[in-house]
């Protein structure tokens, strides 16, 4: 289905632009992945046991999430398709307009650093209605 971005009044689409890179500085900049083109939210979480990273990834499909844990660092790799209205029909030569797209997508990136305590070895991973939940287990 053909999407059609519609032109935005004034400086609408600067001040989105400005916004976005100054969500990502305030999220740390030795965080930043400069290849991809967004980062999902996360959650993290400590329990007396483990590390629990909870990140935003819906829409995203599970087996295309690249989880690593090297050195002090989690990184996870993906990608999240542009989304698309559903059909009414299966004609999919009907246009559709966009007026208003602020669901990142395209692929992501995203760097947590880690305690010396995370036993690497043990790291488990559940995805769970949009949701990637990472844990972290102590030594």
């Amino acid at each position: 289905m053909p999407l059609q971005i519609m032109g935005e009044e004034g400086f609408g689409k600067v001040v989105r632009k400005m916004t976005s890179m100054m969500d990502q500085l305030q999220k740390g900049f030795f965080n930043f992945c400069s290849a991809e083109t967004w980062q999902p939210t996360v959650n993290l979480y400590e329990t007396e046991d483990a590390y629990l990273v909870c990140v935003d990834l819906a829409g995203v499909d599970k087996d295309k999430i690249d989880l690593a844990v090297v050195g002090n660092q989690l990184t996870l790799r993906g990608a999240r398709p542009t989304p698309v209205p559903p059909s009414e029909s299966e004609d999919s030569s009907k246009r559709v307009r966009v007026h208003l797209m602020e669901i990142d997508h395209g692929a992501f990136c995203r760097e947590v650093d880690l305690p010396n305590d995370v036993d690497r070895e043990k790291v488990a991973a559940a995805y769970r209605n949009g949701m990637l939940w990472v844990q972290l287990p102590k030594k």
